[in-house]
């Protein structure tokens, strides 16, 4: 019998965002067939006990899935510490998980495709990571495809898997210069992922994610990319931590399951291309809405 992933979720103290990712992931019709494991991190300041308390108070009357397990941090572990800390404890007692964020809504597709691709590779050494997004590109894509590295938007990976991460950022930008992967890492210029890795070990941000992805990249590993996205983040709105304001990042849900029994596991060359033109075209984006906002401001002076 194949036994599910459990689905592990990280909350801080947004309830609304919440209510959407649970009712989301209710909607698959895989849910009452999987255990889920709901981590809230306690309130940073005074300001924010209200907002945990109602999410803790929300997820204390959840229902509709095999089981339910509830851990309430007794300190503020931020969201790196919070994510890695859990992860690590939830593959010490299954060999597989799925990993959602307090702002992330889901296909109804969703668990269907992470659980089948978490089943089909468990074997393929490979394969370090199963994922759930994808970049609102201008073009198809493949049905599903392989890059290097990893992703952090609704992600799935096994014990073998979470075994490579290294949350030592500076040994990882040191292996990255050694072995002369900073171009290919930074999609050619296109995206600055070594620039966060360098403000990661400065103290000025303090992102898992980015380790994730190198440690993976760096061991040559492959992520598994849908061809239409399964996920959608709602959290880009100034609610979140790390998150600013923008729709740049939103995409329509797939409307069909992801097909992927055929595919080659090696690196997509049309999906690296599609992700670099996407991260230089938002660069421009930006550009403009900065440029924009000057003259906004210029005007009213």
């Amino acid at each position: 019998m194949n036994v599910l992933a459990p689905i592990v979720v990280f909350t801080y103290n947004r309830p609304e965002h919440t209510l959407r990712t649970i009712n989301a992931l209710l909607m698959n019709p895989l849910a009452n067939k999987s255990d889920i494991i709901i981590y809230s991190d306690s309130a940073r300041t005074a300001n924010d006990n209200k907002a945990v308390d109602e999410v803790r108070n929300y997820i204390s009357e959840i229902t509709g899935f095999r089981s339910i397990k509830v851990i309430h941090r007794n300190k503020n572990f931020g969201l790196a510490e919070s994510i890695i800390q859990g992860v690590t404890e939830a593959l010490q007692q299954s060999e597989k998980i799925i990993v959602l964020e307090d702002d992330m809504v889901v296909s109804p597709y969703f668990l269907e495709y992470m659980n089948d691709a978490l089943k089909q590779f468990v074997d393929d050494d490979r394969v370090i990571s199963v994922h759930g997004y994808v970049y609102p590109v201008d073009f198809e894509l493949p049905e599903a495809f392989f890059l290097p590295g990893a992703d952090c938007w609704g992600w799935a990976t096994w014990r073998r898997g979470w075994t490579l991460f290294n949350s030592d950022g500076q040994y990882l930008l040191d292996e990255l210069v050694r072995l002369n992967l900073i171009q290919k890492f930074d999609y050619n210029g296109a995206y600055p992922y070594s620039n966060m890795l360098k403000a990661q070990i400065k103290g000025a941000n303090d992102s898992w994610a980015i380790r994730w992805h190198a440690s993976a990249f760096i061991a040559n590993k492959l992520t598994l990319y849908p061809g239409r996205s399964l996920l959608n983040n709602i959290g880009n709105d100034s609610s979140g931590t790390h998150c600013g304001d923008s729709d740049s990042m939103d995409v329509k849900l797939s409307e069909t399951k992801i097909n992927f029994n055929n595919i080659a596991v090696e690196p997509s060359q049309m999906g690296r291309e599609a992700f670099e033109i996407f991260f230089r075209q938002s660069k421009k984006r930006l550009l403009h809405r900065l440029l924009g906002k000057a003259w906004c401001l210029f005007r009213k002076k």
